[in-house]
């Protein structure tokens, strides 16, 4: 039998466990979705973009970190954020939580490696539910929505 203090020693250690290591990527309940493309960073970067306007979703900005970092003089592997959403989801998903408005507008991360392969790397909308804690059954659904979207979009950026 485990007294009081053991057993919040072992729910602690497995949370920090879970925490540093992180959910498989296999899993449906990964916090970080992970696809590897058969194109070039440069080549990524365009076909998402390209993909985002013509499933009529607002591109917002896209932001170049290694030309940010060569502005203060440091080295970077290629690495874009690619921002973009459904303003009327968004807004929906927002009344439910306004928290949710620190993960959205959706966002890819395409890097590049020291390999040279390149990585289309994006939050999983599932983990949404949890950290922002909503219950509503047209919030889940339009996060579910989102989850597909930014895995069919991960999908077709990824391929030749």
């Amino acid at each position: 039998m485990y007294n009081g203090k053991k057993m919040k020693n072992i729910v602690l250690i497995s949370l920090l466990t879970f925490f540093m290591v992180g959910c498989d990527k296999e899993k449906k309940a990964a916090f970080i979705e992970r696809v590897q493309s058969q194109n070039t960073q440069e080549v990524s970067v365009k076909k998402l973009q390209k993909l985002i306007q013509e499933k009529e979703l607002t591109l917002f900005e896209t932001l170049d970190h290694q030309a940010n970092a060569k502005a203060v003089k440091m080295d970077l592997k290629p690495e874009t954020v690619v921002i973009f959403g459904n303003p009327k989801m968004g807004t929906v998903l927002m009344r439910c939580n306004p928290s949710i408005g620190l993960d959205l507008p959706l966002r890819i991360l395409v890097s590049t490696d020291y390999e040279g392969i390149t990585t289309l790397s994006y939050t999983n909308p599932e983990y949404w539910s949890l950290k922002h804690n909503i219950k509503d059954k047209n919030c889940l659904d339009i996060i579910n929505k989102a989850a597909v979207a930014l895995e069919e979009l991960a999908q077709e950026t990824s391929k030749k």
